[in-house]
């Protein structure tokens, strides 16, 4: 081994030490700021006190970020730090979060995204069950997915949403590459591909071409797609290539999405206002008038108050035939000052108006 190799490992090791160090130094001043708040909880007669404080996290990420020299990316430093904040955060308190499983789904790989492996997760079958574990006290926290770049809005999540008293407290955004995942790799023998709707459909072009005589049986889940594949003969999953490692399957074909720019947004669902943290988003459900112009009214005040629409989303009401809500996502904090005004003017003109959250923007 040469002197200089020997030089650069001591250096490592010297630095490696330093982390250690100021690694436990923040650990251990997030464990003051964990007594603070308790004291201050009894102090105030407060049931409970906020862990979690999605604001403070998204600055402290941004400002890394914008500090980093590299050759470390902006996103490994946001993985990086996401995870020392996670196993600081959970010196204050435990802390459980829901998402949409089973284990292996992309919904927990946006979990994990967000919260880091410092909590303890929660599979749900269903989109329904997350919300629920989350409005019964449960669990802290819920993530679902909302939409996809190519297949859409999921319109369960939205449906609930106008339901629940629930509030969005945070967005992930999660590149979605899919992989075709079997116990064999021989594509003439794959009779049949398993996989969850959305993703059949980001990745039908591919199927078309590759697998055109194979049966497409759409499935609750991409884990529960890799788990029957896992147990068939002559079967394939549509997955993730964290599903290959959970049923123990071979990863045949990886990126068969169409779109190689496939993405979803998930959500992250709490019972807390999230304060704003600079670079934020709102979502709201509304409805119009039934009246010529109706719509464009809803839109007036936005504009009147420079507030950019980023989202908009028609669904079927449910409280009526052919009769609408609009989920819409705008620019800003509500609590900021022209957000505000828009949504005072908003109040005036819609039938209906529910403000479903203000969070800060995915980092």
């Amino acid at each position: 081994m040469s002197a200089q190799l020997n030089q650069y490992r001591e250096q490592i090791n010297h630095l490696d030490d330093e982390l250690l160090r100021l690694v436990n130094q923040r650990a251990a001043l997030a464990q003051q700021i964990g007594h603070v708040k308790e004291s201050e909880k009894q102090l105030h007669g407060q049931q409970d006190s906020v862990v979690l404080r999605p604001e403070r996290e998204a600055q402290v990420l941004r400002r890394l970020q914008a500090a980093n020299p590299g050759p470390l990316s902006n996103a490994a430093i946001a993985a990086l730090f996401t995870e020392v904040m996670s196993n600081c955060r959970a010196l204050e308190a435990p802390m459980t979060v829901a998402y949409l499983g089973p284990e292996g789904t992309f919904t927990e790989a946006a979990a994990l995204k967000r919260f880091g492996t410092a909590v303890q997760g929660q599979s749900c079958a269903t989109i329904d069950d997350v919300f629920r574990a989350v409005e019964s006290g449960a669990v802290q926290y819920g993530v679902v997915p909302v939409e996809n770049s190519t297949e859409g809005a999921i319109g369960r999540t939205l449906d609930l949403f106008l339901q629940s008293g629930l509030k969005i407290c945070g967005e992930v955004m999660l590149a979605i590459h899919q992989c075709l995942l079997s116990s064999q790799c021989d594509m003439t023998e794959i009779q049949t591909v398993y996989s969850h709707p959305q993703s059949l459909g980001q990745c039908q072009g591919w199927l078309n071409v590759n697998l055109p005589h194979a049966a497409r049986i759409p499935v609750s889940s991409n884990a529960e797609a890799a788990r029957l594949a896992a147990e068939q003969a002559n079967s394939a999953a549509i997955a993730g290539s964290q599903a290959a490692l959970h049923f123990k399957l071979q990863v045949c074909v990886e990126n068969i999405e169409d779109d190689a720019r496939n993405a979803t947004r998930f959500l992250v669902l709490g019972n807390q206002q999230v304060a704003p943290s600079g670079l934020d988003k709102t979502s709201l459900v509304l409805s119009a008038v039934n009246r010529p112009g109706a719509v464009h009214d809803l839109l007036v005040p936005l504009a009147k108050h420079g507030v950019s629409m980023t989202k908009f989303e028609s669904r079927p009401s449910r409280s009526g035939v052919w009769e609408y809500v609009f989920y819409v996502d705008i620019e800003g904090h509500q609590a900021d000052s022209k957000v505000a005004a828009a949504l005072a003017e908003l109040r005036q003109s819609a039938a209906f108006i529910k403000i479903l959250g203000s969070y800060p923007v995915a980092v």
